[in-house]
């Protein structure tokens, strides 16, 4: 079967190639033309020529040919004889938005430019950017995509008068999970399984009680929940009235020992479940069948903070932490956490920090005191302790190895490169992995009162990134012009999709001239060669994006299959994150729909809103809520939530939540904000219905 179905994947990229190649001989634009690309993706290392760090004095990939410094990449080659153009690397190793700023005031000099998304719309409307509109009919796999995926039209149409586009899309997979929580599996085994009392011969004291519940002190929640085996629904009941709130529990008691810590939430757990977790109840965070919550997990932490003796041998364990405590980039992955924790939307959105409503309107997070309540929590955690010490003193501290030194327990995070941990550093039976995202209160508009369930809002849609064809640079020349759409086109083929994801054929499995293939989400995906597997680990650790980044040259943007990186998974890796698959499944993990849902809570947000020039003008005006204000995502940036969560409620003097969210409206001009994001919103929805 697997032969049959790999020849019939094979014919169909044959098909596509061919009736690319076939169409060419009508091409539009002449042998030879030359693209002058300003593209890439956040460095030098990533763009779709060879550095100097990366290729030395030559490097040799596994289809057995050399590259030196300035050749293109294997997959622009083979683009470039698809294709029948010629790439000229103008990129300057930079963000999208900080090379798009840089080719700015100088557009007639590039051909196609990155940018992100809301960038590239707000210079599109501005005369500076082709409309990719007006060419659908000379791109029929890229018009083919839309047509079938009208969500992603949605998300990137720039004007609803004209239906202007202006950026390709990127899409780092799509509809499905993005980040996930992650957890030294092996550790929660370690304090929470078997018979009698959990005993030690040290541990530490737990003496600061900070965090107050978030969850029930008092009724029952019924949880539906994947059964341990993974193969139907069952209903979990949280008993508060048979075992108390684990929190309130140990506040009340007050100081205690790390074994004391241990024994009160496993004896919390047996009654809370009635026994249904038995000696395992580690699976209550770890098991197919978990339902933690917010308050368990900092019940959890204690635990874990109070015993590194058990743990790692040591008298220090941190229990939440960032991939990079320096780094805002990765830093402000605490506070999307928090959404989680905490039930708040908008600290994940596909656009700054808005969500649609459970009434069709658009709400932003910053001006919700929901969001800076959850920030409180966070911040609770960080002075008891369970927030890492260098995230808690970046700008002292720098520490981006709390796995491979054995000190870190938790972060949430990509899936696929940080449990690749679990091959490259940690040691025979740790273990580090994706768990079930928590149980919350979220306020879908179903209930008054709010509904206790899982929900995701990492959820895998159009990126904030995307590539444009300069008009300037295009400007008089039609070569310049079909060739960019050729370029464009040709990656939302069939085959283009492998190419853009996998590479050229020399580095995927074939038997014969035919593919091997593998079942992936449904759907028959090409294997990698075994020689790309070895050069994969050897050159990039097993990481997949930044192998196929800096060595490929693909995965630089338009659509990324996830099936290349899913192979490059570990075991471990494959194992949470086929746990947190099986519940999205069974519907026990809710998450955002790519449409206009029936009830709107659960429509994802575009990425881009067709904010007409004079918004956009107003829009940048609102200096604390633009992409470099208040509240940055950026490497080097600040940002108000994480300080909060370090500092408690400093937000220009706000001493709670509610002052917090009225700065932002009124001071900052949230407000306005909202209101011309809405009325974009509305023009939106009513140019889609019109489809």
């Amino acid at each position: 079967m697997k032969r049959i179905l790999s020849l019939v994947l094979a014919c169909a990229l044959l098909l596509t190639v061919f009736t690319f190649s076939a169409a060419a001989e009508d091409k539009k634009y002449a042998d030879g033309t030359v693209l002058r690309m300003a593209t890439g993706y956040n460095s030098a290392k990533t763009g779709i020529t060879f550095d100097a760090e990366t290729a030395g004095e030559g490097i040799t990939l596994a289809d057995g040919i050399t590259y030196n410094t300035g050749d293109l990449k294997p997959t622009w080659v083979a683009l470039e004889n698809i294709l029948g153009v010629k790439f000229d690397n103008k990129y300057q190793g930079n963000s999208a938005a900080k090379e798009f700023e840089y080719w700015r005031e100088r557009l007639a000099d590039v051909d196609m430019v990155s940018g992100n998304a809301s960038t590239l719309t707000e210079n599109g409307e501005n005369g500076a950017l082709v409309n990719l509109a007006d060419y659908l009919d000379d791109m029929p796999n890229f018009k083919a995509y839309l047509e079938a995926n009208p969500i992603v039209r949605l998300s990137i149409t720039g004007n609803t008068k004209t239906g202007a586009i202006y950026f390709s899309p990127y899409f780092d997979g799509v509809n499905d999970i993005e980040r996930m929580p992650l957890m030294r599996a092996d550790w929660v085994v370690k304090l929470l399984d078997g018979d009698g009392e959990f005993t030690a011969d040290a541990c530490n004291d737990v003496t600061v009680f900070a965090y107050q519940p978030y969850m029930p002190t008092s009724g029952k929640i019924a949880i539906d929940t994947p059964n341990l085996e993974g193969t139907a629904v069952e209903t979990v009941t949280k008993d508060y009235d048979a075992a108390g709130n684990i929190v309130a529990q140990m506040n009340a008691h007050g100081a205690m020992t790390g074994v004391e810590a241990v024994n009160m939430l496993r004896t919390y757990i047996d009654k809370a479940y009635g026994g249904y977790y038995g000696t395992e109840r580690s699976n209550l965070f770890i098991g197919q069948n978990a339902a933690w919550d917010a308050d368990e997990l900092v019940a959890l932490l204690r635990c874990v903070v109070a015993n590194p003796q058990t743990l790692n041998g040591t008298d220090k364990v941190e229990g939440l932490h960032a991939r990079e405590d320096d780094n805002n980039q990765r830093r402000v992955d605490m506070f999307r956490f928090a959404g989680h924790l905490f039930g708040v939307r908008g600290m994940e959105s596909r656009q700054d920090y808005l969500y649609v409503g459970a009434d069709g309107e658009l709400h932003d997070a910053r001006q919700e005191a929901a969001a800076y309540e959850a920030m409180g929590y966070m911040h609770a955690m960080a002075e008891e302790g369970l927030i890492s010490t260098a995230f808690m003193n970046s700008e002292a501290v720098k520490t981006e190895n709390y796995l491979e030194l054995d000190l870190g327990f938790m972060h949430y995070d990509y899936n696929q490169t940080q449990t690749l941990y679990n091959v490259t550093k940690l040691q025979e039976g740790e273990k580090y992995m994706a768990v079930m995202v928590p149980v919350a209160r979220w306020y879908d508009g179903t209930d008054e009162n709010g509904v206790y369930m899982r929900f995701t809002e990492s959820w895998r849609s159009v990126k904030t990134d995307g590539w444009a064809i300069s008009k300037d640079g295009v400007k008089d020349d039609d070569n310049k012009l079909y060739a960019a759409l050729a370029l464009i086109d040709y990656a939302y083929s069939d085959a283009g999709q492998i190419l853009m994801s996998y590479g050229p054929d020399a580095f995927i499995k074939k038997d014969g001239d035919a593919y091997v293939t593998f079942l992936f989400n449904g759907k028959e995906m090409p294997e990698i060669a075994d020689a790309t597997r070895e050069e994969l680990w050897e050159k990039a650790g097993g990481n997949y994006t930044n192998y196929a980044r800096m060595y490929l040259g693909s995965t630089l943007s338009f659509l990324k299959s996830q099936a290349f990186e899913y192979q490059c998974t570990s075991d471990i890796g494959r194992e949470g994150a086929g746990k947190i698959s099986v519940a999205i499944g069974l519907g026990t993990i809710k998450h955002p729909e790519l449409a206009l849902a029936e009830n709107p809570w659960y429509t994802s947000v575009p990425t881009v809103l067709p904010n007409t020039k004079v918004e956009n003008d107003e829009l940048n005006t609102f200096t604390e809520l633009t992409a470099n204000g208040k509240f940055s995502s950026g490497k080097g940036g600040e940002n108000v939530f994480v300080d909060i969560i370090v500092k408690g409620f400093t937000l220009d003097g706000a001493t709670s939540a509610e002052e917090a969210a009225k700065t932002v409206a009124e001071s900052w001009n949230g407000y306005d904000y909202l209101m011309l994001k809405n009325d974009a919103w509305l023009r939106l929805q009513d140019y889609y219905k019109g489809l």
